[in-house]
């Protein structure tokens, strides 16, 4: 057969997916289907009896491979008699895991070299979400530096073969440029069950997120079941045994879940066991799910939630909320909570006001968990300004909006040097009911006009603060949870959630366009 032409080879990181010298799709030489310019596959032509192959195309994956070195060759496609070994005993359950999957035969720690061996290793240094899949002489090799990559590196190998498919003859070099790769769900609106929440993780896992974010607590509800203070827990709810298999399912996926107890507001569900606690004005009128924090038995109810949970969600980050305290959004804080007024100033001298009081608040609970050896965030109207008491300086800024009172530009946070998370609420906030000005959001707004520098509205932070922007998290909040089911919530957030994680990925321009990213998610499943 005729062979294309012999052009180039390499995509550069950061360029996503390039242009191969066979750009339309077509037929291996070998029989084996390759993928069209729109990622839909062609049909295989008959096998010919040649040893010359048309040169490589980059694999079409979502997300987007960054660097693809092109070859000749006839790829890799799964057949029942290959196996699955490791180099290393620490990647069995990724070894496992994609056996499974192409229903292959797991082999463990093998040192032999087979045909049509699949070999996951560990070595090299760099990004520990990195890694390298090099498919030649009928084999696929998959190392990285840390065990996350390897899994990612099964992830992009599960796509290319996805329903019969061939994984291209080459190189992959691929990484995230963004540490943090999110989704955030509202449990405390509405109760999703574990099989749906088990489900999302699955579907994370394939897109290579790695952050599963829990709302469990709020006015309308307290979710998961507690032992320190079961008289709080919901009627519907889940049982730590439920949560730790959801803990465990997202770890085997390389997902931390990150919890979040709000306070010291969106507190009405465990403050509708202890009205003692609740927060009242000046008057005796009782303040919308916001806690008394001049009172010390505030304090000891969140901490003994904070403490005990510790212990059921394992992973290393920690969400505390923050924002929306009504004491603050009244004219006159200090006059319509006196007894706010008089602990600020016990605690931070005669000109302590409930801004400082509040920030004090959300330091101790910091303390409280820092000792856990979590790293902290909370939302970016939880952090006042000109208030003397300042948050603490590890507080990682979860950007979700700027229609708060006093609200602040992101850059204002950066320009301090904090590190910030991107939850932009113009983009990134599914919203059941669509409440207020609110719309549910499309894949096709984000992959074209979003990127994480777009943290507030739709204007991108100068670049030079790109490094401090460790992510972002797409997010489902439940404000009418009878709004959409189950599963038009996941029918809705599908393209969305591929979206968002093709532009944390690779912040740049994506090669294919929204038509052809489309139908490459819907070629895929």
């Amino acid at each position: 057969m005729a062979v294309a032409a012999a052009v180039v080879g390499t995509v550069a990181l950061g360029t996503g997916v390039g242009v191969w010298a066979s750009s339309d799709g077509g037929s291996r030489s070998d029989g084996t289907s390759v993928a069209g310019s729109d990622g839909s596959a062609t049909s295989p032509a008959s096998p010919r009896p040649t040893r010359s192959y048309a040169l490589s195309q980059a694999p079409r994956t979502i997300p987007a491979v960054r660097s693809h070195t092109a070859a000749r060759g006839p790829g890799w496609r799964p057949q029942k008699s290959d196996r699955v070994v490791v180099s290393d005993p620490g990647l069995a359950d990724e070894g496992r895991l994609i056996a499974s999957e192409l229903g292959l035969s797991y082999a463990g720690q093998k040192n032999d070299v087979r045909a049509g061996d699949v070999r996951l290793a560990l070595g090299g240094g760099g990004n520990r979400e990195s890694y390298t899949m090099t498919v030649r002489d009928g084999r696929v090799d998959i190392n990285g530096p840390g065990d996350a990559g390897v899994f990612y590196g099964t992830r992009t190998l599960k796509q290319e073969v996805h329903g019969g498919g061939t994984a291209p003859e080459g190189v992959v070099r691929d990484e995230p440029a963004k540490p943090v790769r999110g989704f955030m769900l509202d449990i405390a609106r509405k109760p999703f069950s574990e099989t749906w929440i088990e489900d999302r993780i699955r579907e994370l896992g394939d897109l290579k997120f790695n952050e599963l974010g829990l709302h469990f607590s709020d006015d309308q509800a307290f979710r998961i079941e507690s032992s320190s203070h079961p008289e709080i827990v919901s009627a519907d709810h889940l049982t730590k045994a439920q949560v730790k298999r959801i803990v465990d399912l997202a770890s085997s996926r390389h997902i931390t879940v990150v919890p979040e107890i709000d306070s010291p507001g969106h507190l009405g569900a465990v403050l509708a066991a202890h009205p003692d606690l609740q927060l009242r004005n000046a008057s005796g009128v009782a303040t919308k799910g916001a806690i008394d924090i001049s009172k010390p038995a505030s304090a000891k109810l969140v901490d003994d939630l904070l403490n005990e949970y510790a212990g059921l969600f394992t992973g290393n980050q920690w969400h505390l909320g923050g924002d929306e305290y009504q004491a603050l959004t009244v004219k006159d804080p200090q006059a319509s909570y006196p007894q706010l007024a008089a602990a600020a100033r016990q605690r931070f001298g005669a000109d302590g006001t409930v801004a400082d009081l509040a920030t004090g608040w959300l330091n101790d609970r910091a303390d409280t968990v820092r000792a856990h050896g979590r790293t902290l965030r909370a939302w970016n109207d939880g952090l006042y300004r000109g208030a003397s008491a300042q948050p603490a300086g590890d507080l990682q800024v979860a950007y979700w909006t700027g229609k708060e009172i006093g609200a602040r530009e992101p850059v204002e946070y950066l320009r301090a040097g904090r590190k910030v998370l991107n939850y932009n609420d113009e983009f990134l906030y599914y919203v059941l009911g669509q409440p207020q000005t609110f719309v549910y959001p499309t894949g096709q707004r984000i992959y074209e006009q979003w990127n994480p520098r777009v943290l507030r509205g739709t204007a991108a932070v100068p670049a030079q603060y790109d490094g401090q922007i460790l992510g972002g998290s797409f997010a489902v909040w439940c404000d009418f949870p009878n709004a959409q089911t189950e599963a038009q919530v996941a029918a809705g957030i599908r393209m969305p959630l591929r979206a968002t994680v093709q532009k944390l990925w690779d912040p740049g321009t994506p090669a294919l366009s929204w038509a052809q990213f489309k139908a490459l998610a819907d070629r895929l499943g």
